[in-house]
């Protein structure tokens, strides 16, 4: 992905988190995230002396592809003391709104289109094993499970510096990082809304569904992340069901229509001249939050015309006129308000397009007004320096989203209780996964052992007296007796991860039996992967 270029001079921005809500990290003291540049330094820190990144990028380097093989091999044989030590790690890894300002944000942006070819591209880092994408205009986050946590988070950062065309070091001052229990509760939360610019937005819970449907489509999205964000997307629906979070909560777009109303007088709000370009997703909420504002009219500019036909059949209460994409600019001269909303990754005004359109009526403020909640921006940040226009973009809603602050944090208290239900319901699945490869050896080495008897026992026999009914029959007596001293061991390895002391008794009857009978499951599945990646180099 080509990084972002606009053409025009930005002005540098850091903006505050304004999540209204208590966020609890590694630990169990729950505080508010106030400030971005404070926001994870409790937690996994990306910012400040030797932060977690930073460690992760002064471990001994792993070379280029090129040598990955060899290097590989070794890693097998000279540093397995230290995978033996490590467990696959969930992990997420991006930038937001809280804590990255939008010409960050941007630059790492990934289409929907791209998120498969983004997905094979971060699976087949050396140390990735599953992976996914959510890249929205409020937030660019990466979901991994990492065989190697260090090794792992410094390949995906350097991927997300490759792909951006950002240097590591200053990619690093807006990254968040977070694992596994904080990964978890932090990806809940963003599918209740809680994370988001306005609280209990309904349309991120829409995207995370997204990630799990264009993922499902290729590789990458395995069967923890396939588990994980499933999880989340119940979390989402809970908390939307279960309290009134909903309520009154708004979307980007009609936080955008907020604000837009905010600069115009309130005498001349609903006659200003309303112009939204875009006809997608955003664009339709625009519109949608338009007429139930009192608006009569607006001007729709798009590509096609079908895309239009089907909002105006749908929103029969406000006038819709239909312009095609050539007649943008003389669009733009007859409105007051412009709403930007495409997917366009080049800008559609510039200061000289802008400079040329006619002044608006003093009635309305005197001021054209371009509210672009893009992400790659529509509008160049050099149209702020036009006299006549005044440009907003997502950052700048936060101003609407400042109201009502103790009834938010009210509800997001609420949330909490049932993030944590769901979060420890899939911890306790995926620790439950742990006895799976015991069970698989136990239950392999005793059918070795089985036959290997049977085998001496037939020939003690002799093919002479050895029918087929007496075969069968010592078959199926070796069969029952292992079965029968299995049934005890197996059972104690499986629960259903309902409560945390069968849990807890579980993972200690694994390890005992790994003890007992040297199975050696851990070594042998860390083996088995880095295996299957040298394999994949190799080919």
């Amino acid at each position: 992905m080509a990084a972002f270029a606009s053409g025009c001079s930005t002005t540098s921005f850091v903006g505050a988190s304004v999540r209204p809500f208590l966020h609890k990290g590694s630990g169990d003291t729950l505080r508010p995230r106030s400030l971005v540049a404070n926001a994870f330094q409790n937690r996994t820190v990306v910012r400040g002396p030797r932060s977690e990144l930073e460690i992760t990028h002064s471990q001994d380097t792993v070379p280029s592809r090129a040598s990955s093989v060899s290097v590989l091999e070794q890693l097998k044989i000279s540093s397995a003391d230290r995978y033996m030590k490590e467990r696959s790690s969930i992990a997420v890894i991006g930038l937001s709104v809280h804590t990255a300002p939008v010409e960050m944000r941007e630059k790492l942006a990934v289409p929907e289109a791209q998120w498969p070819r983004a997905i094979g591209e971060l699976c087949s880092l050396n140390h990735i094993e599953e992976a996914a994408v959510l890249s929205t205009c409020n937030r660019m986050e990466i979901y991994v499970v990492a065989l190697s946590w260090h090794r792992g988070i410094r390949e995906v950062t350097e991927w997300m510096s490759k792909t951006s065309g950002i240097p590591v070091l200053e990619l690093r001052q807006h990254l968040f990082l977070l694992r596994d229990s904080d990964a978890t509760r932090h990806l809940f939360q963003v599918s209740a809304g809680l994370d988001s610019l306005v609280l209990g937005e309904g349309q991120i819970l829409a995207q995370v569904k997204q990630v799990v449907k264009v993922g499902q489509g290729g590789r990458g999205l395995g069967k923890n992340i396939d588990r994980l964000f499933k999880d989340a997307i119940t979390a989402g629906k809970r908390v939307r069901t279960e309290t009134n979070i909903a309520s009154g909560a708004v979307s980007v777009s009609s936080a955008a229509v907020e604000l837009a109303l905010m600069k115009i007088p309130n005498s001349q709000s609903l006659a200003a001249r309303m112009l939204v370009i875009g006809a997608g997703k955003m664009g339709k909420l625009v519109i949608k939050h338009l007429a139930a504002k009192g608006c009569k009219k607006v001007v729709v500019v798009n590509r096609s015309v079908e895309r239009v036909d089907a909002i105006r059949e749908e929103l029969k209460e406000i006038e819709i006129i239909y312009r095609p994409f050539t007649e943008m600019l003389s669009a733009a001269a007859e409105a007051d308000v412009v709403f930007t909303s495409t997917a366009s990754e080049t800008l559609l005004f510039m200061k000289e397009d802008v400079e040329t359109l006619p002044q608006v009526s003093k009635l309305v403020g005197g001021l054209r007004l371009f509210l672009d909640i893009s992400v790659p921006r529509n509008v160049g940040s050099c149209v702020s320096g036009v006299e006549s226009a005044q440009v907003y973009n997502v950052d700048d809603l936060k101003e609407v989203v400042e109201a009502n602050k103790e009834d938010r944090l009210r509800k997001a208290m609420e949330a909490e209780s049932i993030i944590t239900e769901e979060l420890k319901r899939f911890e306790a699945w995926r620790d439950s996964l742990e006895t799976v490869p015991t069970i698989k050896k136990l239950r392999s080495y005793a059918d070795r052992i089985r036959a290997a008897e049977l085998e001496k026992c037939f020939q003690k026999i002799g093919d002479d007296a050895l029918t087929k009914k007496i075969r069968r029959a010592v078959d199926d007596l070796s069969n029952g007796i292992v079965n029968k001293l299995l049934h005890g061991p197996l059972q104690h390895l499986r629960c259903d991860g309902s409560d945390s002391r069968t849990l807890d008794e579980t993972l200690e009857n694994m390890h005992a039996l790994n003890r007992m009978f040297s199975l050696d499951t851990e070594k042998s599945i860390i083996e088995q992967k880095i295996k299957a990646k040298v394999e994949k180099a190799q080919n």
